[in-house]
């Protein structure tokens, strides 16, 4: 099985690359599925490059699949996780989303964020939202999600509530998307702790915001 790449790009496509691992191997090229961010990094062609990769074996194909991090091979696999999102899909919302904006936009709750993936509809999106929200928060802060932060100043990892979901939809009435106001007044709420009322975070988020 196939896990890691190392060589050069030999072409680049719309939605992969192929990676020549050199005379070492025969010259081989090696055709990778990547997301759209993923190849917008990658170097041109004829340059170095080494990819983490994921084969999918099926009764009629092997399929690689590239990423440059860790964090985005550990997303592809989590959001297979959901019924009806596969492998096309899974790179669908990495082309459009970096992972910690996935996170956000699990943890705010943000289902109309995910439908910016094509082929992500709103019910797929609130079952993504739905199923993957508990595991998002036992993340934090790793997959780059501001915790919320109880009146006592504790962690917490439940859905936005009270004073911080008034917060929320106040800002996107704003224009804000909600996972942009979410990253800010996760953040406000924690530095507030019991000072953080209704209007205490919508006036620090908005500075935050340069609004």
């Amino acid at each position: 099985m196939i896990a890691r790449l190392r060589g050069r790009i030999a072409e680049a496509g719309d939605d992969h690359v192929v990676v020549d691992t050199g005379e070492a191997t025969g010259g081989v090229g090696y055709l990778v599925q990547c997301a759209a961010k993923t190849l917008a990094r990658l170097p041109a062609p004829g340059q170095p490059v080494e990819l983490r990769i994921v084969t999918q074996v099926r009764e009629d194909s092997i399929t690689l699949y590239g990423f440059e991090t860790a964090l985005e091979e550990q997303w592809f696999r989590i959001l297979q996780g959901i019924q009806g999102v596969g492998a096309r899909l899974a790179l669908a919302l990495l082309s459009v989303l970096e992972p910690d904006a996935i996170a956000r936009a699990i943890a705010a709750q943000d289902a109309r964020a995910l439908t910016r993936a094509a082929g992500v509809g709103p019910r797929l999106a609130a079952r993504i939202v739905s199923e993957l929200k508990d595991r998002v928060a036992k993340m934090v802060p790793a997959a780059g999600v501001a915790p919320l932060r109880t009146t006592a100043g504790t962690a917490t990892a439940s859905v936005p509530t009270g004073p911080v979901e008034d917060a929320l939809q106040a800002l996107e009435q704003l224009g804000y998307g909600r996972s942009e106001a979410y990253a800010v007044v996760a953040r406000v709420a924690g530095e507030l702790g019991e000072q953080a009322t209704l209007e205490a975070l919508l006036t620090q988020s908005l500075k935050a915001l340069g609004r």
